[in-house]
């Protein structure tokens, strides 16, 4: 059995000896394939306790909320009805918290702990993660002391009506804003949101009324009043993070304003793991079949390893499984980059047996695995590596609802159509994209919200739920515009109905 002397942690109390022993060995291996990642403390837990971790998103340590409980009932009845069954959990933080399940046989917990140093690898180098906020595991205990403070003195219903609200609201964020600035800069916008007067620098203090004059201020401020009474819009553009345009104008209290900022911190702490769902959960699963089979499993262990193994990739008839596409997309992008199946020459081959037994023997495909882990997300990685070949190979298609079988059946296999439904599923996560487009709709201080249509309408019921948590923030009136049945539409709730105009 190979040890790495160097892959020791000082976190290792809580495991039993032969655990501990287990996590030193899997561990080594990692290391040894080029894995960086954080310290992981693991946990061994029951499945109820892992039920009720999994719960909370990992999290032992959250504000109270029913939607919580819920989850643990459907996790509960899910495995007690053997329908599922959660072998491991990880937590993106510094150090990394993992969980495993006691009931597990030796081969479940070597292949789970290969596979959270993967996932620990993916959320410490991966660019979507960089921003994340490490020490979340503290956070998230200040969230429900902040949020417990706030129901000892405001009540439990009216808290948890108002997470509720918010909670409906918590996809409506900007998710790449960790990486473009739409907004000025702070040092322009002054305490109340206007632009801040720009001043001369002066090194010494007694300096700024020459450098600064009356009279030059006087004239910078006039200048920005003339400016404002110009700008018609409020919003300037169209604001993506509408969590952020609620907290800095909507008319909340000060524990409501609070609590919107929590569960916003939150929606963009979990947000780079439903971007990078594929690619992430593909490097573990490419991770957790290399180090088992070629460095850590028995021959005794065979078969279990299969079995299991096989069930994690399984592919169903009309869902796409990430573990079994971003496995076979990296092993994909490792042959071909190791026998220079890319560049110009490659893609203006037009023989197809010579394309098809293609070998430069570069050996650069472990190197751009590790590249492709770093930079891509699910969009990237499926708009850049997804290739005919392996939606031939892997028998990809597309399927619809048949009105005339009354069942889903296969609608395409072409290559275009299959990456474009990829892309359409994995942008936004699904969700409709969302923007403020005008917070004094009709000079009357109400809330205009604009759909970006892309072939698929506002599910009615959603829209109108959705308007009405608004309101409950924004307390006045809301509508959005969109498409509806290819006309022009304007959805409206006024604090009693939801009503609907052609526009």
């Amino acid at each position: 059995m190979k040890q790495n002397p160097k892959s020791s942690s000082k976190y290792m109390t809580s495991l039993p000896p032969d655990l501990a022993a287990l996590k030193r060995e899997i561990e080594g291996y990692a290391r040894d394939y080029g894995l960086d990642f954080y310290d992981v403390i693991f946990e061994v837990l029951d499945w109820n306790q892992l039920n009720e971790v999994a719960a909370y998103g990992g999290f032992p340590n959250r504000y109270p909320h029913w939607r919580f409980g819920m989850e643990y009932e459907e996790l509960s009845k899910s495995y007690a009805y053997g329908l599922s069954k959660i072998y491991e959990m990880v937590v993106n933080t510094d150090p990394c918290y993992a969980y495993l399940l006691f009931s597990n046989g030796t081969v479940d917990q070597k292949l789970v702990m290969a596979h959270v140093y993967a996932h620990c690898d993916f959320f410490k180098n991966n660019v979507y993660f960089a921003h994340t906020n490490r020490k979340m595991m503290d956070e998230m205990a200040n969230h429900k002391t902040r949020v417990m403070r706030y129901i000892d003195a405001y009540g439990h219903d009216a808290v948890e009506g108002f997470i509720d609200a918010c909670l409906s609201l918590d996809t409506l964020i900007d998710y790449h804003a960790p990486a473009i600035k739409r907004r000025s800069p702070p040092s322009l916008v002054d305490a109340g949101g206007r632009r801040a007067i720009h001043t001369l620098r002066s090194d010494k203090p007694y300096m700024d009324k020459f450098v600064n004059p009356k009279e030059f201020l006087e004239e910078q401020r006039r200048a920005l009043e003339e400016q404002a009474k110009e700008e018609k819009n409020f919003p300037e553009r169209p604001e993506k993070d509408v969590l952020l345009f609620l907290l800095d104008n909507a008319p909340l209290e000060k524990w409501e304003r609070d609590v919107l900022s929590i569960i916003r911190e939150e929606a963009y702490y979990f947000a780079p793991q439903g971007q990078t769902k594929i690619a992430n959960e593909g490097w573990a699963s490419y991770w957790h079949s290399t180090i088992m089979t070629q460095k850590a499993l028995k021959d005794s262990e065979l078969i279990d390893y299969a079995d299991h193994h096989s069930g994690t990739v399984a592919m169903g008839p009309t869902r796409v499984n990430p573990y079994k596409i971003g496995l076979e997309l990296y092993r994909d992008i490792e042959d071909r980059w190791n026998k220079g199946k890319f560049g110009k020459e490659y893609d203006e081959c037009t023989d197809m047996v010579a394309k098809k037994n293609w070998d430069r023997k570069l050996g650069l495909g472990r190197q751009k695995i590790f590249e492709v882990r770093r930079l891509y997300s699910d969009v990237t990685f499926i708009d850049e590596f997804l290739t005919p070949e392996f939606c031939q190979e892997h028998r990809l298609f597309v399927y619809a609802y048949d009105l005339s079988h009354e069942e889903m059946r296969i609608a395409s296999r072409e290559f275009d159509k299959i990456k474009k439904q990829f892309l359409f599923q994995l942008t936004n996560f699904g969700h409709p994209i969302i923007d403020v487009i005008d917070g004094n709709f009709r000079n009357r201080g109400e809330l205009l919200l604009k759909h970006t249509h892309e072939g698929v309408d506002l599910k009615d019921d959603y829209a109108a739920a959705t308007l009405q948590n608004l309101y409950k923030l924004w307390r006045r009136p809301v509508g959005i515009e969109t498409v509806s049945e290819g006309v022009p539409t304007r959805i409206i709730f006024d604090g009693t109905e939801v009503k609907e105009e052609r526009i």
